[in-house]
């Protein structure tokens, strides 16, 4: 008999069907898998691990939506959408920015930034939108069966997330932590009441480490049993106590919040002691200050910055914003000169060259679009304020006292007033001696008023505060009487603890005056119990303590 043809062996064989069916599964898995989210293990640096180890599938992600922008390849406008995405609250784009920088694919290699990595987690950690129930609930049996994935991918989520951030924060050093800590800070600040109310529920006992609730599964995990912490580095990363989670609740109510007002009246009645606090804290509150004038641009080996998305669209940030023009524009130009992006100032914008504008966007992780925007000028002056500028000082504080391209502050006003002063700004100083040192008398001395108005005025060609402003800003850092300094120390997160009633800040950037050096050198400290104005009400400004730069100030390096 002659040999049945090979093909129709394998029609009549099983095997065919099958090697078929597995054909078409492999190229389901390699289309859908990426949406399917089935990466439970650790991860390539290592993973989770430990405690926080345990079976599950992570949340399917979709692609990255990114617009075409020629200025920057495709990695980098996904990590600009991201951090896009990462500051207004989404909380997959916090997970995926932190292990971008954690450099977990070789792609990311170079995105590698540890301490970026370690914020990002921390941030989708203390989203609600992470532990919320969200997934609907059918009851069988007397028991309750959860019908979708979501919430327990949710969870899987959070779980790696404690486990990768406990390794991160286990190999830092304290400052290291301290940047971590404060750029936390600084971004929830910028949410507006939702995220003083998330400050105040991570600072609260009674919540989970992130501000969960108590009875939160990864919340339980992390703490561990009494004295035997699962994540300890993790829970050192925010010290719990009442006054810091007092002080939150106090900013969201200003805010004018009415669920913030609810939060504090209810954090009032939770022990007896906390309504103790209220004039401790009210006094705090008018001298807070976010721990960055915007958000630290250090760039990793990918020269990507991180760049600054805070949302600040409200009426009262454009108005602010809108008014911009009102600044002469040469205080730009000694802002872009001090930084050395331009030989020296100039008084019209048309005189800076388009690719002395694009360096300036470069160094923010802005677009090189060549042209400057409004918050592009602000943070020109920010950037050489931060840097050791007494000019760009100077002129910050009016902006402030004045709502100027930024929304009007007294406290950040006072603080650059200060600042400037201790930079050796004679226009700053004179208004420290001559008018905010009179403490409350002062408000009445129009004639002192008027000389420090008319004192700025001749340094910033014409762009001054206004006497009512500059009265204001007096009665906003003087409610609270005389701060107190009890001991050596620079900015610390925990100064109501490490006894504090308002720690000073550093007595200089250690910078020269002439311009920056290469690092671009420190911001003033500031933050929770900072006080840049320690010696309001006293005109010896020699009594002040002196500083340890290596160990106490915080900047953009």
């Amino acid at each position: 008999m002659f040999d049945e043809p090979e093909a129709a062996r394998s029609r009549r064989s099983p095997r065919g069907p099958l090697i078929r069916g597995l054909s078409i599964a492999t190229l389901s898995l390699v289309f859908l898998g990426p949406l399917l989210g089935c990466d439970s293990g650790p991860g390539p640096n290592g993973g989770p691990g430990g405690v926080f180890a345990g079976p599950g599938a992570t949340c399917p992600r979709p692609a990255i939506p990114v617009a075409s922008s020629p200025q920057f390849n495709v990695q980098q406008q996904e990590i600009h959408a991201l951090r896009r995405a990462g500051f207004r609250g989404d909380f997959f784009a916090q997970l995926e920015l932190a292990r971008r920088y954690e450099g977990q694919k070789v792609a990311d290699r170079n995105l590698e930034d540890p301490i970026e990595s370690a914020v990002w987690y921390a941030m989708a950690l203390a989203n609600a939108s992470g532990y919320t129930p969200i997934a609907a609930y059918q009851t069988s049996g007397g028991s309750k069966k959860d019908e979708g994935r979501y919430d327990d991918c949710r969870r899987v989520e959070r779980r790696n997330a404690y486990g990768t951030l406990e390794r991160l924060l286990g190999q830092m050093s304290s400052e290291e932590q301290s940047k971590v800590r404060d750029r936390v800070i600084y971004i929830l600040a910028g949410e507006g009441a939702e995220g003083y109310r998330t400050l105040a529920r991570i600072h609260d006992g009674f919540f989970g480490p992130f501000g969960e609730p108590p009875d939160n599964k990864e919340a339980k995990l992390a703490l561990g049993r009494p004295g035997y912490p699962a994540a300890p580095a993790v829970l050192n990363l925010f010290p719990r106590n009442d006054v810091d989670a007092y002080l939150y609740n106090y900013l969201a109510v200003q805010t004018g919040d009415v669920g913030a007002y609810v939060m504090l009246k209810d954090f009032e009645k939770s022990k007896p002691e906390r309504a103790g606090y209220s004039q401790f804290v009210e006094a705090k509150a008018k001298r807070w200050t976010p721990p960055y004038e915007f958000y630290p641009p250090d760039a990793p080996p990918s020269g990507v910055p991180h760049s600054d998305e805070t949302d600040w669209a409200d009426d009262v940030s454009d108005q602010a914003l809108s008014r911009i023009g009102e600044l002469p524009f040469q205080h730009v130009a000694e802002a872009l000169a001090y930084l050395h992006i331009i030989p020296k100032s100039v008084s019209k914008e048309s005189s800076v060259a388009p690719n002395d504008v694009q360096t300036l966007q470069a160094m923010l992780g802005r677009e090189t679009t060549g042209r400057l925007t409004p918050i592009e000028k602000v943070r020109a002056i920010q950037y050489a304020a931060v840097n050791g500028s007494p000019k760009a000082q100077l002129v910050l504080a009016v902006m402030y006292s004045e709502g100027v391209g930024v929304p009007r502050d007294y406290a950040k006003a006072f603080r650059w007033y200060s600042e400037a002063d201790r930079q050796g700004s004679a226009e700053a100083k004179y208004a420290m001696s001559t008018f905010f040192s009179l403490g409350m008398a002062g408000i009445a001395d129009q004639d002192k008023a008027r000389a420090v108005v008319y004192q700025i005025d001749g340094a910033l060609a014409g762009f001054k505060p206004s006497v009512t402003r500059l009265q204001q800003v007096l009665a906003q850092v003087s409610r609270g009487g005389r701060p107190r300094y009890r001991g050596a120390g620079g900015y610390g997160y925990g100064g109501p603890q490490q006894g504090y009633d308002y720690p000073p800040a550093p007595s200089s950037y250690g910078q020269p005056q002439q311009g920056p050096p290469a690092d671009y050198g420190q911001a003033p400290q500031s933050g929770e119990g900072s006080d840049e104005g320690s010696a309001a009400g006293d005109t010896s400004r020699s009594a002040d303590p002196p500083r340890d730069s290596s160990t106490g100030e915080r900047g953009y390096r």
